[in-house]
């Protein structure tokens, strides 16, 4: 599968970016050149090759269940360090609010 101009440049718009002429071929360059190793990597016989490492052997409970890894996790504190502010503090000194949300200035013009 290669990328086209088209993909870059739909990827661009989708991202809002404005590339030149010069970066588009740099960037078509660039990801054919991604996906041309990817497609070497695949030739590559793994079937013997056990893997490194696995993030829930890492972080969570492992395969049979246990709580080998429950210094990983922690429960939700409602009070942390210092209070919270409540809804009607954080929006007092709001310029604009809807009473419920900070209302702000649209940004991007598409």
């Amino acid at each position: 599968m290669k990328v086209t101009e088209e993909d870059v440049a739909y990827v661009a718009g989708l991202a809002n970016l404005e590339l030149s002429v010069d970066e588009r071929t740099g960037m078509l360059r660039d990801l054919n050149s991604i996906l041309d190793y990817v497609d070497r990597l695949n030739e590559l016989n793994t079937s013997n090759v056990e893997p490194m490492a696995q993030m829930s052997d890492r972080y969570g409970v492992d395969q049979q269940g246990s709580d080998r890894f429950a210094y990983a996790t922690r429960d939700d504190i409602v009070e942390g360090l210092r209070k919270s502010l409540s809804q009607q503090a954080a929006l007092g000194n709001a310029p604009d609010t809807d009473g419920t949300f900070f209302l702000v200035p649209k940004v991007i013009e598409r």
